[in-house]
Order: structure tokens, then sequence, then C-alpha cells
């Protein structure tokens, strides 16, 4: 009698388990499914928002939009001067500091520089002699600044942001790299 009520109570403790098992599972797809309803909903908010505020979108002053921007992702807190401006692929070159330092920006990937100069090398190399983008060193630190570490209105600003620091037409632009040279 005793093994047949041990085995009745292991029974039910293992059935119990199973239900409560089951009941977890619901719960967690349940509490999966509620979060992906949130992200929806934040992610809806947000365009939005960005959808309002972009009819207003204005950079009166791009060096210091630039500067802020710097600031904040590459830590570079120092006043930036543009020195250079280059086309093709599109590049400026700034100093900052006491004029010593130099950091080069651009809206091409690094992988883009590459794949620019693997391809025509008699095309490049009338512009190799000026494009500093072309003659950077090998382990060179790329910084990428983007809506991710920017902030949200970043990939709205830098077109207008850009046309005010070069003169050259806003293309579709949505980060910018940044190369610190030694």
């Amino acid at each position: 009698m005793e093994i047949i009520l041990a085995i009745v109570v292991a029974s039910a403790v293992i059935f119990f388990g199973a239900l409560i098992s089951m009941g977890n599972e619901r719960q967690k797809k349940a509490i999966d499914g509620l979060r992906e309803q949130v992200v929806l909903w934040a992610v809806q908010d947000l365009k939005i928002k960005r959808e309002r505020l972009e009819r207003t979108v204005q950079v009166p002053d791009p060096i210091g939009w630039l500067n802020r921007i710097l600031a904040r992702v590459c830590g570079l807190d120092q006043k930036i001067q543009v020195t250079e401006v280059f086309d093709g692929p599109r590049a400026l070159v700034c100093t900052y500091g006491d004029g010593n330092k130099s950091i080069i920006l651009t809206p091409s990937s690094p992988g883009a520089i590459h794949k620019l100069m693997r391809e025509k090398q008699s095309r490049i190399s009338q512009f190799a002699e000026r494009n500093p983008l072309f003659n950077l060193p090998r382990k060179l630190s790329v910084k990428e600044i983007s809506v991710l570490n920017s902030g949200f209105l970043f990939d709205l600003e830098l077109p207008i942001a850009w046309k005010g620091l070069t003169g050259q037409d806003a293309i579709q632009m949505d980060c910018l790299w940044v190369y610190e040279l030694p």
C-alpha cells in the first residue's frame, strides 16, 4: 500500500510540475508578444515624431553642430575648424586643438573607399595625390557617427550641415565616418 501511495504522490508531483512548466511557457509567449507590441508602438511613435520634426529641421550653425556631435561621440570637445573639402569621394578635413591634430570626415564607409581603391587604379591615380582618403595609414582608428550614437534626428541634420560646411549638394547621408589622423 505504501508503494502505491508513493507512486501516486510522485505521479501527482510530476503532473503538477508539467502543468506549471506549460503555464510558464504560455506566460513567456504572452510576455514576448506584449514586448513586441510595445516595441512596435515605440517605433511608430518615433516615426510620427520624426515626421513632424522633419519639416522643421534646421542647422543654423553647421560648425557648432559638428562640434557638438564630435564632442558627444568621439570626445573631441575642442574647437573644430574646416581646412579642406574634397569631392569624389566626399571628404572634409578638419583641424582641432592648436591646429596640429587633424580628422577626416566622410559619408563613405571604409569598405566603399577600399573598393574604390581596388577598382580602376588609373582613374584613382589622378585623385590619389589630392584626396586624403586614398593615402590613409593602414591601422587607423575609424569611428562611425549615426542615429544610434548621436541623436534620432542626425540623419536629417547631416545633409543640411554637410551642405553648410562644404557647399556640396546634400545627398542622402545617414552616417559619417571619422578618421583621426596621428
